[in-house]
């Protein structure tokens, strides 16, 4: 799902149906839940939100359905990068946060291994490999057939078992992603179970809930896909905010703070935004005041703003919330003050 400075990625995924089976069952455990099969809506469910999730490295390889097995190398930006551990991931965050308007790329060197969704290691020998698999994963993830990452389960689980009478022959329980994913995987067309109510899940956001019914699994991972979605237009929205910033120079348009717009203290300033997270306001008389600046995204796009040796500008530290933009203007808010806002319009 996430696509970030993509080469390369990987999918192996089996397709899944969604039907389930609802019946009575036992009342040993004292209650009625829903009895699924190998093809219910809850077992694909529980099975994608088990899947190996490879998105922690995204930025290397662009690709959530697998992740590249260490030690390898690559050239990010032309620079050659031998990666023996996670800690070495800095080193090409490092070389992408250089400039913020540039075309950034990774050529992987062959072989190498990759982790799949069912958690099994595959050698990849080129890069005509590597791009079938990367086509595979682009396909599993446009169909909905790929790991739900945005959804994560607290372990330990209990699946209540039963036969096609309903009647319950035991229990197993779960106590990792990948136990669950290979029970989901192995189930029978003889066998049914259910899930021990309540769980505990974590969405996209960092929201924790309790979950006490099939139903409400469903609508825990709608949501938490919604705010993916959202996450993923933030990401998008940030890179559009860094090209406006860098490609124009900007005065300072409205600055208000309770209720109080003091504008005219910078209207004789041009602020320049490089593509090395400088920034530079320079007035009539060639005062000059320098600073830094970073774009993020999370929920929504965020500029920081840190300038030094100038009261006025000092004013404007802060992280701000990117409330709306255009090609000439972006009008921001105070993260942590609603009545403070900025606006910054294109000279």
């Amino acid at each position: 799902m996430k696509k970030l400075k993509i080469v390369s990625g990987i999918a192996l995924m089996a397709v899944l149906g969604f039907t389930s089976c609802q019946s009575e069952v036992d009342d040993v455990q004292g209650e009625n839940p829903n009895t699924n099969s190998a093809n219910s809506t809850t077992t694909t469910n529980l099975k994608r939100t088990s899947m190996y999730d490879g998105s922690f490295d995204d930025f290397l390889d662009g690709a959530s359905c697998s992740s590249i097995v260490l030690p390898a190398t690559a050239k990010v930006n032309g620079v050659q990068v031998s990666l023996l551990s996670q800690v070495d991931y800095q080193q090409v965050l490092s070389i992408f946060g250089k400039l913020n308007d540039d075309q950034d790329t990774v050529v992987l060197q062959f072989p190498l291994k990759i982790k799949t969704s069912n958690y099994t290691e595959v050698t990849v020998a080129n890069q005509t490999e590597y791009n079938a698999i990367l086509n595979a994963c682009s396909s599993a993830e446009a169909s909905g057939k790929d790991a739900i990452s945005s959804v994560k389960l607290s372990f330990p689980i209990t699946i209540l078992t039963y036969n096609l009478s309903f009647q319950q022959t035991g229990s197993v329980v779960i106590t990792s992603e990948q136990q669950l994913y290979t029970y989901m995987t192995n189930i029978s067309a003889s066998e049914l179970y259910s899930v021990k109510y309540p769980i505990s899940v974590k969405i996209a956001d960092g929201t924790k809930t309790t979950i006490t019914s099939d139903a409400e699994l469903q609508a825990a991972i709608s949501a938490s896909l919604k705010t993916e979605e959202t996450i993923a237009l933030a990401a998008q929205n940030r890179k559009k905010v860094e090209t406006i910033l860098v490609n124009g120079k900007f005065k300072v348009d409205s600055y208000v703070n309770a209720g109080v717009n003091s504008a005219t203290n910078y209207k004789d300033f041009t602020i320049d935004f490089a593509n090395n997270l400088s920034v530079t306001a320079v007035n009539l008389v060639n005062t000059t005041v320098n600073g830094t600046y970073a774009v993020s995204s999370e929920l929504n796009v965020f500029l920081k703003l840190n300038f030094s040796g100038n009261a006025s500008f000092a004013l404007l530290n802060n992280t701000w919330k990117v409330t709306s933009f255009t090609a000439s203007t972006i009008t921001l808010q105070s993260s942590t003050n609603a009545a403070v806002t900025l606006v910054l319009k294109q000279i």
